[in-house]
């Protein structure tokens, strides 16, 4: 359904980036957020599944700075370089990244001329709790099962539009003690847990559990078709 575009980031650095288009007239865009593996085949089809419901969906290569052309697979080799370039990226000098999500929405709301909603998953639910802190010209933000987001310096964040966040209820990575220490500071924010293991959206992983996945994916529709319509 989509393929690779290239963005300029206010730097200058040309970041690639997938895209998808929907069929009809788009009702507004989503820029999708990897997790550690790249902008791999289940990223594209996350796209791709935003796309059939009438977004104009971007997902920018979020390792480009410090590895183009990164896409890994689910094993234990592939987690441990993934994270390593992870590890770097977050080591880049300020403001890192961040300007190349920023590229995303400012090219996902020329292409769709409506409002931009932001999605991301692991590492890049981390990075769209960031983006709704932070970056201008969204009207939503999705974040899922985001490592870090309910750290100390993350939950002191504010967010500038409304928010929905996916949580799993067994996740060794994230606690549900700072899940709900997030939930208090962040009274505004839409929190939802799952009786799930972090990495529950992905299909490709064996973390994968579709009523979960299922029910974020509903619950994250609705709340896209009530901020970007």
């Amino acid at each position: 359904m989509g393929n690779m575009i290239e963005l300029k980031s206010a730097d200058g650095t040309v970041v690639p980036a997938y895209e998808a288009r929907p069929a009809g007239t788009p009702q507004g865009a989503v820029v999708v957020i990897q997790e550690i593996f790249g902008v791999n085949s289940h990223i594209r089809s996350v796209a791709d599944g935003y796309a059939a419901e009438g977004y104009v969906a971007i997902a920018p290569a979020m390792f480009h700075r410090v590895k183009p052309g990164v896409e890994l697979g689910y094993s234990e080799a592939d987690m441990g370089e993934g994270f390593g370039y992870k590890t770097a990226v977050e080591a880049l000098p300020a403001p890192g990244a961040m300007p190349d999500i920023q590229a995303a929405i400012d090219h996902a709301a020329k292409a769709s001329g409506g409002k931009v909603g932001i999605v991301g998953y692991c590492w890049g639910g981390l990075l769209t709790w960031r983006s709704a802190c932070t970056l201008q010209g969204l009207s939503a933000a999705v974040p899922y099962y985001g490592g870090g987001v309910t750290s100390e310096a993350e939950i002191a964040r504010q967010t500038k539009v409304p928010v929905l966040a996916h949580f799993a209820e067994e996740d060794k990575w994230i606690p549900l003690d700072t899940v709900e220490a997030f939930k208090k500071a962040h009274p505004e924010v839409q929190v939802f847990t799952y009786a799930a293991h972090h990495g529950f959206n992905c299909d490709q992983r064996g973390a994968w559990h579709e009523p979960s996945a299922k029910l974020a994916r509903e619950r994250t529709l609705a709340f896209f078709a009530q901020h970007l319509s």
